[in-house]
């Protein structure tokens, strides 16, 4: 991630921040943190004051004064949201094929554009491809995070049901049909061949804190871009060559590396008047 993908991006900034940081949700940090923080990964002041601004009015933050200081809380929204994308980008690898397929059949009032693109949103999101009109699949169990993520959506009726193929080959045709991975894959491919090359510089011992966390903002937020597309196949519906592995593995190891560096320069960062911010 570069200085100007980030200045592009601020929202992006702002959540990788919170989202790795954060985790546990319940975290605060005042203004003047968030735009010290944002000016290291080249975002200027106003930018930042002015993404933050927007992230309030779309309910991710509670803002509470402390003295002339404005503290940002992550409200409920926000921390639900930050819990989600974290999940996806530190799962752990898929369950070994269990050769359980499941299924969601959907019925929307026609005209009601908006709760079908948000209905369509989320089935991609929790890992469907879509099998025909209204019918989607996804090669894992269970129905619960799908169905809670959709309870708002009151037009929306789904059906869900578990069914198997004829067999492995069968499966794996299924999964090449419904999902269009070679994008992915290519880009799966350079992710891995970069991060092979910036390895060796993150083990450096003598890598200063806010170098670490420019590159591990920059580490996230790159991967972030594939976890965020990839349906998680477990490893016997994988494509030939499929690299997804092999980068949730360097991510892993890269992160750690980064770990202990970047959180002593957030922490230091975070700290005014003599109150530290707690982190994971």
């Amino acid at each position: 991630m570069t200085f100007e993908e980030i200045r592009a991006r601020p929202g992006a900034l702002v959540v990788n921040l919170l989202g790795d940081f954060s985790r546990s949700g319940g975290r605060e940090l005042r203004l003047k943190s968030l735009v010290a923080l944002g000016e290291d990964l080249g975002v200027s002041g106003p930018t930042m004051r002015v993404t933050l601004a927007r992230l309030r009015e779309r309910g991710w933050f509670e803002v509470r004064r402390e003295g002339r200081e404005s503290v940002y809380r992550l409200s409920a929204v926000g921390v639900l949201a930050i819990h989600e994308g974290a999940q996806r980008i530190h799962s752990p690898a898929p369950d070994a094929w269990a050769g359980e397929w499941s299924m969601v059949v959907s019925s929307v009032p026609e005209g009601d554009r908006h709760t079908r693109d948000e209905l369509r949103r989320q089935l991609v999101w929790h890992g469907f491809g879509l099998l025909a009109p209204a019918t989607w699949i996804r090669p894992r169990p269970g129905f619960d995070d799908i169905l809670t993520a959709t309870a708002e959506l009151a037009a929306a009726t789904l059906t869900t049901l578990t069914t198997r193929t004829s067999g492995l080959a069968a499966d794996r045709a299924l999964a090449a049909a419904c999902w269009d991975l070679g994008p992915l894959g290519l880009d799966y491919e350079a992710y891995v061949r970069e991060l092979r090359a910036r390895m060796p510089a993150y083990r450096q011992a003598a890598l200063d804190g806010r170098t670490a966390l420019v590159a591990r903002i920059g580490l996230v937020h790159s991967y972030r871009r594939l976890a965020w597309r990839d349906p998680r196949f477990p490893a016997d519906l994988q494509p030939a060559g499929w690299q997804g592995d092999e980068a949730r593995r360097l991510f892993g190891q890269a992160h750690a590396l980064l770990a202990e560096g970047s959180a002593d320069y957030y922490r230091l960062v975070a700290e005014v008047d003599g109150k530290p911010v707690s982190i994971d």
